[in-house]
């Protein structure tokens, strides 16, 4: 988000998609979970109250009817795994009581990949004033439950709240999709019916436990939960009851739980108190884009020995060792960061994702705009392009493990590589010019 796995293959785009509202959450990641490189999950539309049921042309149709069925089928065989995990006959009466067939979620599930949002769309919603205003506004209305965690668990409140503002518009936004009849729903399905069944046992131990009653277990489309979407796994193995009533609630209009639950995760993997996620940056002319690489680390006085410089003029102060991280290549903003990006990786490895947390909670301390311009009007490649774009990388000789359109760490390497066999900038971008000479 291993604290819940989601991965959703099917997702093959550089930069996570966003909801178009402004005062809406960004679009829904599943998290906290630990995944490969993948980017933030794509919620075009929100969630629905009920199943979605109608026959809308899609590329797959789903043929309802049949499936529920099946699926009917499928429960009844599911139960016997359930029980032999401990879920007692009870408790599966009652979550599964009114569960249907959801094909609103499947449909979600297999559009994906279709959506994509550059780097820079993304974080204008990120941190948009209205986001930050809000962000501001949640601060001081939970002034005091904010502070008692940040003293708890030494994870900054303006870092907790920008998740919660980019996981759920600040609670605003989570999600009523019933998690039991989701989760149910793309394990039958199958494609990933493994992870998927392990998720909605989990979320079957919680309705046990008795944290929350089945009916009032609801999230996002994929099963993710409450003001900053636990995963079923996660909550099991991370959520804190923090009010100490008893109970784990991160679903409840206080979201005191859920606010330390996220801190309580953050903490676990190492959160790094009085160190910042990253710093923008200034590149010295002629610096060598080699170095931009989260496998180079330099302490901030050997990076400013290089040239770099915060956007002050000044030397970085020593925060610990930093890498480079170029997000939209050499046109775009540069920062220097830190052990705190990677745990907050965590929560969703997209460095997208990471910069607009990161850059959401500076702003919620009153800190700047990215004051760098970005290439606005670079036109993206599609996914059916990337994936021409790591065929042709590897037939030039540039080894790469999959052909996936996951613009990873592998593919990056690969794109420089090539841009150092050619003469131009290694900067890693996978760029349509890119594409071109490759052809």
């Amino acid at each position: 988000m291993r604290i819940g796995v989601l991965v959703l293959s099917a997702i093959a785009m550089i930069w996570p998609g966003v909801s178009t509202a402004e005062s809406g959450a960004i679009t829904t990641s599943l998290r906290p979970l630990e995944r490969p490189d993948l980017v933030v999950p794509v919620r075009v539309t929100r969630p629905q109250a009920r199943p979605i049921r109608s026959a809308a042309p899609q590329a797959a149709p789903v043929q309802v009817a049949a499936s529920n069925a099946r699926f009917e089928r499928w429960i009844g065989a599911f139960r016997g795994r359930a029980q032999a995990k401990g879920i007692s006959a009870a408790v599966l009466d009652r979550s599964f009581r009114d569960v249907r067939y959801n094909a609103g979620v499947i449909k979600k599930d297999r559009n994906q990949s279709e959506y994509t949002k550059q780097i820079w769309d993304y974080l204008d919603s990120a941190a948009s004033p209205t986001r930050v205003e809000n962000g501001k506004a949640a601060l001081r209305k939970h002034k005091r439950v904010l502070s008692a965690i940040e003293a708890k668990y030494g994870v900054d409140k303006e870092v907790v709240t920008a998740v919660w503002g980019l996981e759920s518009a600040y609670g605003e936004r989570r999600g009523d999709i019933p998690t039991i009849e989701a989760l149910a729903t793309l394990a039958f399905d199958g494609r990933r019916g493994k992870f998927f069944e392990s998720q909605l046992i989990a979320a079957l131990k919680i309705a046990q436990a008795g944290d929350v009653a089945p009916r009032r277990m609801t999230g996002s489309w994929a099963g993710a939960m409450g003001h900053t979407q636990f995963i079923p796994t996660s909550y099991l193995a991370y959520a804190v009851d923090f009010t100490g009533d008893g109970k784990r609630d991160i679903w409840s209009e206080d979201p005191t739980d859920a606010l330390a639950s996220t801190a309580a995760y953050l903490a676990r993997f190492g959160w790094v108190k009085g160190q910042p996620w990253g710093v923008e940056v200034t590149l010295p002319r002629g610096f060598n884009y080699g170095l931009a690489s989260r496998k180079v680390k330099k302490s901030p006085a050997d990076w400013a020995a290089l040239g770099v410089r915060g956007t002050n003029g000044r030397a970085v102060p020593n925060y610990g060792s930093a890498s480079i991280l170029l997000p939209a290549g050499a046109q775009g903003a540069a920062f220097m960061i830190f052990k705190n990006f990677s745990v907050i990786e965590r929560y969703n490895v997209a460095d997208a994702y990471v910069i607009g947390v990161g850059h959401l909670s500076d702003r919620l301390k009153g800190g700047p705009e990215i004051q760098a311009k970005w290439p606005r009007g670079y036109e993206p490649l599609s996914f059916k392009e990337r994936k021409e774009l790591q065929r042709k990388l590897r037939r030039a000789g540039f080894p790469l493990e999959k052909i996936d359109g996951i613009i990873g760490p592998n593919t990056i390497d690969a794109i420089r590589a090539y841009q150092r066999s050619v003469g131009v900038t290694p900067d890693g971008y996978p760029s349509v010019d890119l594409l071109k000479r490759l052809r």
